[in-house]
């Protein structure tokens, strides 16, 4: 009977879970005719109130929460000072570049996959981290970021004030998002393979304050053929919105949002912070 049981389990070389999730088991098997489909999260939309994910065996609906005031204010105020610095630098009126500590930089937390021999499975790694436009908006920032991606960096940096400025209208407050630049069916990251197995992902930001978000990543392949209208848009965004600012690239990467479901107010030296959590 045991016998006959894992039989049933084993598929086309995966591992199907009890609700029917195919889970990777080699390398080769993250990436399928050259694009990856991550089977352990499904995309939220916009005005969603949960996010649904296979964690731990079983389905899960996990609540979204909004960014509390004290996590925006912080934020947007560290975002408009990047460009300011940035401003001053090709101006010639100082030589002090951007900060790597605050809003951009997040440190991500990972669990799942043990490559390339390492003993371990847990990951952590520095990603790029923004904001996602709504679901009403996606459409109009795209043409105006493209209708703009030539333009001098004076003006892209007006354009990107202009957006953090009205960023609780422009953008969902539930969700960050990023990219994948590494992971392809040649070279995995262990980021990458983590949250194909286990979308449960932290994120740390490091500086004062300090916030800790715990969240669910949603990978996107823009080579997926089964993409819906509203996940091209996302991965079209994401990627526009990297090269924006950093040039233009070969290649579009794989999307990645991380739904928030909780928030932690890291700061040290604080009563009412040191780890807690703020939201729910």
């Amino acid at each position: 009977m045991r016998y006959f049981i894992i039989c049933l389990l084993i598929i086309s070389g995966g591992i199907l879970s009890a609700k029917g999730v195919k889970l990777p088991q080699t390398a080769e098997q993250f990436f399928k005719d050259g694009y990856c489909q991550q089977e352990t999260a499904l995309t939220a939309q916009s005005d969603a109130r949960s996010v649904r994910a296979f964690v731990d065996k079983k389905w899960h609906n996990y609540p979204l929460v909004r960014f509390p005031k004290a996590f925006m204010d912080w934020n947007i105020e560290r975002r408009l000072g990047y460009l300011d610095t940035i401003r001053k630098l090709m101006k010639g009126e100082s030589e002090q570049g951007p900060e790597l500590a605050g809003p951009h930089n997040g440190m991500v937390a990972t669990y799942g996959w043990a490559g390339q021999k390492s003993q371990f499975m847990l990951n952590n790694a520095v990603k790029g981290m923004g904001f996602l436009p709504k679901a009403t908006k996606i459409d109009s920032i795209i043409a105006m970021l493209k209708r703009t991606q030539d333009s001098p960096m004076t003006a892209k940096l007006d354009i990107l004030e202009g957006m953090y400025k009205d960023a609780e209208n422009l953008f969902d407050m539930d969700r960050q998002v990023s990219l994948e630049l590494y992971a392809e069916p040649k070279f995995l990251t262990q980021s990458y393979t983590n949250q194909m197995l286990n979308p449960v992902s932290t994120i740390v930001f490091l500086d004062i304050p300090s916030y800790k978000l715990k969240t669910i990543a949603r990978l996107l392949d823009p080579k997926d053929p089964n993409l819906s209208d509203y996940e091209k848009q996302v991965v079209d965004y994401i990627n526009l919105i990297h090269s924006y600012f950093h040039g233009k690239f070969d290649k579009d990467f794989i999307a990645v949002i991380y739904y928030v479901c909780e928030i932690y107010d890291n700061s040290p030296g604080r009563m009412d912070a040191r780890g807690l959590m703020i939201v729910p």
